[in-house]
């Protein structure tokens, strides 16, 4: 009697595929594309190049020129002749000029300003919004009384909930005891105008305890006592 013998199977190890190799497959990827790598690399390097002769060849330059052509239009806007300050004279351009001819420059930017209170003096409340809303300063002063002479210009253009908008940025923008509480008496009567007799009241009380040294919280006892007798 034969005996079969069991079939065997012969099992075959697998060998996991080998991993990738980052490196070697970071390496062909710069070969493959130096080209395009090289040409990135110029070209960055270009735009930096390109930017500081801007600054320093151009931009610069004008810098000064657009400074020493806006002195005489600042000596006429110190002495409210303001449209000599718009305008200029025969010998020197006034903030308008400047503005057109020096933009980009930080002499130009604050020509904006500038313009803006002569508008605003002269009457022309929405070419005094238009260059309020344009200066582009970083001095928090000088940034707090732009947005607060643009909460004037509205309210003479009885648009008062833009005054609210702008008293309110230029409160919070001043951050100081001389500042703020001033566009905030300014923002309190603006809501009086509108009889909203409640956020006035709030609005003065803010003056009381959060600038109480402030020479406007000296006399704000008046207005919320006002105001709060109006919501009865």
């Amino acid at each position: 009697m034969s005996i079969n013998q069991p079939n065997t199977k012969v099992v075959t190890e697998v060998k996991p595929a080998a991993e990738p190799k980052p490196l070697a497959q970071t390496g062909n990827f710069v070969r493959e594309n130096q080209k395009s790598l090289l040409f990135i690399s110029s070209a960055v390097i270009a735009l930096i190049i390109i930017y500081f002769a801007y600054q320093k060849f151009y931009l610069a330059p004008r810098e000064t020129e657009a400074s020493n052509q806006m002195y005489v239009a600042q000596d006429y806007w110190d002495k409210k002749q303001w449209d000599k300050a718009i305008n200029g004279d025969a010998g020197y351009p006034g903030f308008a000029k400047i503005v057109d001819e020096y933009s980009n420059t930080k002499a130009a930017n604050l020509a904006f300003y500038y313009l803006g209170v002569a508008y605003l003096n002269k009457g022309e409340y929405k070419k005094a919004v238009d260059n309020f809303t344009n200066y582009r300063g970083d001095d928090l002063i000088i940034a707090a009384q732009a947005m607060g002479d643009t909460g004037d210009a509205y309210v003479e253009l009885k648009d008062y909930d833009k005054a609210a908008t702008y008293y309110k940025k230029a409160a919070d923008k001043g951050n100081n005891s001389f500042v703020s509480p001033l566009y905030l008496k300014k923002l309190g009567l603006v809501y009086e105008a509108q009889k909203n007799f409640k956020d006035a009241a709030d609005t003065y009380r803010k003056i009381k305890t959060d600038f109480p040294e402030s020479s406007d919280a000296a006399s704000i006892d008046k207005y919320i006592a006002r105001a709060e007798a109006q919501q009865k």
